[in-house]
């Protein structure tokens, strides 16, 4: 009990001081989860200490995270993302080449050993689609023309990026070999497809399939059902929850009641997702940071990470425009809980040290809090009838 007591004093500091920031955000008139993110710094262990990571507080924010993505599928259409896709898949390739590059450079520039740089390239290479995702919630931007290439493009990217991961780890244990990464790869791509391809194609013959059950009044229950269950087995094949999470939703978003699931989802979503900007923010360490080179891996770590993903995604959205380009090439920076998780695994493995895992942590942060800031404008300018009427 008295473990109990401890875990909901935590949740309760955390969700307290998420809602504070995020009021204070908005009434200065800034992108509320940075003050979410800022909050759970603050109230975390760089600061007063009064909200510690633990197992049962991690899952509260993997579930927030994982109901996000849900949320965003529900919003999206297949279809919507298919028109995009020779560009969504430009914007993940581009995307990820130059950061990988960066990585791998400045690990031979440290003198580090390869699976050390290799981790360095994964954590570059990722996206954190869920921080861009609630930003483009949050602009009603989600269903533009930028919205859809981002998240086309940002599912790639963590595909790539547990590719990535996956060649690090096998480095480590001294069992990579192109045979498990080209695996990997065939079943990451037949997973996506036959759930997206396949799960939307039987919601639509069947799009009351989701409320035939007798316990399912709505279809909240079993979307939750298939939330849970898809994350599951996209985090057992290698991949990121969260792309179960979000095929989840692309399929259950064919239901005859999306409305009615989106209406469902949305406090639950509400509920949980500050847990996860909270915890994005606690994670900073700033005492790891004080030695000058650590500070000089965070910059330059820092620096890459957002010169890299903004060039190499925007590149590859030239065709949408320039204004687009630089929309959606911004959108791509955030590494977030993808950064944090790969610099955890890398830690945990003893492939890098204090110094540079409080690095790949601080720049996952860092390309979190710059981005919302100027997202707002820069997809005002390039979505102007989206944003104007809502849509």
């Amino acid at each position: 009990m008295e473990h109990l007591a401890e875990v909901l004093l935590d949740l309760f500091v955390l969700l307290l001081a998420t809602k504070i920031g995020d009021e204070l955000f908005k009434r200065i008139g800034q992108p509320p989860l940075i003050g979410e993110i800022l909050a759970g710094i603050f109230v975390g262990p760089a600061v007063l200490g009064w909200y510690s990571i633990s197992p049962e507080t991690q899952l509260f924010a993997e579930i927030g995270v994982v109901l996000i993505l849900f949320q965003v599928g529900v919003e999206t259409r297949l279809g919507d993302l298919v028109r995009i896709g020779p560009t969504a898949a430009a914007v993940g390739l581009f995307g990820v080449a130059l950061p990988l590059a960066a990585g791998l450079g400045m690990g031979l520039v440290l003198g580090a050993p390869m699976e050390v740089a290799v981790f360095l390239a994964a954590a570059l290479t990722a996206t954190s689609v869920g921080i861009t995702a609630r930003a483009l919630a949050d602009l009603g931007a989600l269903t533009s023309v930028t919205g859809r290439a981002i998240l086309g493009a940002a599912v790639l990217d963590d595909v790539l990026a547990m590719l990535i991961l996956a060649l690090a780890t096998g480095l480590i244990a001294g069992e990579a070999s192109l045979t498990d990464l080209a695996t990997l790869l065939l079943l990451a791509g037949a997973f996506v497809a036959v759930v997206a391809i396949g799960g939307t194609g039987l919601l639509r013959r069947r799009p009351a399939l989701l409320t035939e059950p007798k316990f399912a009044e709505t279809p909240f229950l079993p979307g939750m059902i298939m939330m849970l269950g898809l994350a599951a087995l996209s985090a057992t094949i290698g991949l990121a929850a969260l792309i179960g999470a979000f095929l989840a939703g692309l399929v259950a978003g064919e239901s005859s009641e999306r409305r009615a699931l989106e209406h469902e989802v949305a406090p639950l979503a509400a509920l949980f997702s500050p847990f996860f900007f909270g915890f994005v923010g606690a994670n900073v360490s700033l005492e790891s940071l004080t030695d000058a080179r650590s500070l000089a891996i965070l910059l330059a770590l820092t620096a890459l990470a957002i010169l890299t993903k903004f060039v190499g995604a925007g590149l590859g959205a030239i065709r949408l425009g320039r204004r687009r380009a630089a929309a959606v090439g911004w959108g791509m920076v955030p590494r977030g809980e993808v950064g944090i998780a790969i610099a955890g695994i890398g830690f945990a493995s003893g492939a890098i040290d204090a110094g540079i895992y409080a690095a790949v942590v601080g720049m996952a942060v860092l390309t979190t809090v710059v981005v919302p800031p100027f997202l707002g404008n820069l997809v005002r300018a390039a979505e102007p009838a989206d944003i104007a009427s809502g849509d």
